[in-house]
């Protein structure tokens, strides 16, 4: 179950509530610090991609992110509700059969390949009925009570 789920309408000045709220809940689940802005950037990379699918789809529905906080990891998804003609899964190839996909725009693709460079953990999926990216990052172990 995610730790905090967001939804917002599909459009880009909500991208940037996104962004913050994603680097606040990674920072409280002990994401290095050193990795806070690659994490704001991924986001924004991925909230931007599902924005510009949705208002390129004419799709009214809010795009959503999930942010969970599990016991050695923080991960986020990216959904968005746009029909892709190429169902797609995986980390890295995954995102390779994505850029291949004739329905991606030039914009889309480079998203999905910054998203690939500042994320190590990434998997993106798709469907007729959306696509989302999965993203997860390390955490650091609680300290010892001493």
């Amino acid at each position: 179950m995610p730790t905090v789920e967001l939804r917002f309408s599909a459009l880009p000045e909500h991208v940037r509530t996104a962004r913050l709220v994603a680097a606040a809940v990674a920072r409280r689940a002990g994401v290095d610090e050193a990795v806070l802005d690659e994490v704001r950037l991924a986001v924004g990379e991925a909230c931007s991609r599902a924005v510009g699918l949705h208002q390129s789809h004419g799709i009214e529905a809010p795009v959503r992110v999930a942010l969970t906080e599990e016991e050695k990891q923080f991960s986020i998804e990216v959904g968005d509700e746009a029909p892709h003609t190429a169902v797609n899964s995986g980390s890295v190839p995954g995102i390779v059969a994505a850029l291949d996909d004739p329905e991606a725009e030039g914009e889309d693709e480079m998203g999905l390949a910054v998203i690939s460079g500042l994320v190590d953990d990434v998997e993106v999926s798709s469907s007729q009925e959306g696509g989302l990216i999965r993203m997860s990052w390390p955490t650091a172990p609680e300290p010892l009570a001493t």
